[in-house]
């Protein structure tokens, strides 16, 4: 099977990864296709099975890790799984295209060793961690407690960031897209 790229865009929850990964897919000359994750938590009101996640029970998620189907996973929070499915990487592949990820940072390193000459791991921090918590606060999707929590777990990933490939750092969100199209288009572009 023919193989492409891999571009993985990692950050703490509240950093603009999400928004980032939108705009590079909107880009139909990168040839890109996102990587829908598989998560054992139920979907959040907005979000559609199959398209933002693949929704799958623990015990499912589970069956999946003892078969190895996962390219790799965590346990983001007890009893929350996240993963990549080897399928959905070939699932893009045979069409062609090249993989974006919108995925944590462990996930996004853990590919980046699979597949280290293939993968582009671009890091996105946020301005500070005060800042990273106003962005989660607006969003109104968690309770105080789940943001204490991303914000804890941010100071831990924040620590990450010099394993990957570059840092964009997320303070003027047009300046943030632009570093993140010329990068990726500089990595897809490179053996044409």
């Amino acid at each position: 099977m023919k193989t492409g790229k891999l571009i993985v865009f990692s950050a703490p929850s509240g950093s603009g990864k999400t928004t980032i990964v939108r705009y590079l897919l909107s880009k139909p000359e990168l040839n890109l296709d996102f990587s829908i994750s598989a998560a054992s938590r139920p979907p959040r009101e907005d979000e559609v099975d199959g398209k933002d996640y693949y929704f799958l029970s623990l015990e499912d998620f589970k069956k999946k890790i003892k078969n190895d189907e996962f390219l790799e996973w965590e346990e983001v929070y007890r009893d929350n799984f996240y993963g990549t499915l080897k399928t959905e990487i070939d699932r893009i592949w045979a069409s062609g295209k090249n993989v974006i990820f919108d995925i944590d940072v462990v996930g996004g390193l853990d590919i980046k060793h699979i597949y280290p000459e293939q993968t582009l791991a671009v890091f996105v921090k946020p301005p500070s961690i005060e800042e990273l918590k106003i962005r989660l606060k607006k969003r109104k999707t968690e309770s105080e407690d789940k943001i204490n929590m991303r914000v804890a777990k941010a100071s831990i990933e924040l620590a990450t960031a010099p394993q990957f490939d570059f840092i964009i750092e997320n303070n003027d969100l047009q300046k943030a897209l632009d570093e993140a199209y010329n990068l990726v288009s500089d990595f897809v572009n490179a053996d044409k």
